[in-house]
This record gives C-alpha cells, sequence and structure tokens, in this order.
C-alpha cells in the first residue's frame, strides 16, 4: 500500500520554527518529492522541491528560511522552517512522484497545517 504522511505542523510565534516531516512508503522509486501550501482562499503553491538528481528548488518568498533536506533510509523528506511569518500560515502537502506497485504515481499526503499567530 503506498502512502504519504506529513507530521509536525502545530502553531507558533512569528520568528518561531517548525520542522515538517514527510514519510512514503510502498513506493519502489521516487523522484520527485515537494512540499506545497494552500492558504486560506488562495491557490496551492508549490515551496520546495527536490528531484532524483538532489537538485532543490525553492520559491523566493521562502529563500533563505525554509531548508528542505531528505533522509533515503527512513523515505523520508523534511522541511525545517525558520523565521515564520504570519503570511507562511497554511496546509502544507506533500507530493511524491515515483514507482510503485501498479507503475507510476504521484501521490499527496492528507497535509499538516501551519499557523502562525501572535
Amino acid at each position: 500500500q503506498v502512502r504519504v504522511v506529513e507530521s509536525g505542523g502545530g502553531l507558533v510565534q512569528p520568528g518561531g520554527s517548525l520542522r515538517l516531516s514527510c514519510a512514503h512508503s510502498g513506493i519502489f522509486y521516487v523522484y520527485f518529492m515537494a512540499w506545497h501550501r494552500q492558504a486560506p482562499g488562495k491557490a496551492r503553491e508549490l515551496v520546495a522541491s527536490v528531484s532524483s538528481g538532489d537538485n532543490i528548488d525553492y520559491i523566493d518568498s521562502v529563500k533563505g528560511r525554509f531548508t528542505l533536506s531528505r533522509d533515503n533510509a527512513k523515505n523520508t523528506v523534511y522541511l525545517q522552517m525558520n523565521s515564520l511569518k504570519p503570511e507562511d500560515t497554511a496546509i502544507y502537502y506533500c507530493n511524491v512522484k515515483g514507482v510503485g506497485p501498479s507503475g507510476g504515481l504521484d501521490q499527496w499526503g492528507q497535509g499538516t497545517r501551519v499557523n502562525v499567530t501572535s
């Protein structure tokens, strides 16, 4: 069974930090993982991504504050978020593209909520 599960969201004050985790299972080969977010009333946007060649990209608004990393042994990708701002408030989703038991897949997690407020 293919699963993608996010964790680590919560309530934090501006300037604080959170680390999100995305663990996947049942996927034979992953060639792309990404964090997206969707703020209230806004479209979902890609925040950070990593490809099989370990190329990591970020949207401009999080550069220098967010860091994506991966632990292949644990099938997990992390998003370390520092210097959080109220505009970072959103539901954060993990997306995994790869190959699973039924062939190619594009799997999303259920999301984890991040609320940055004083």
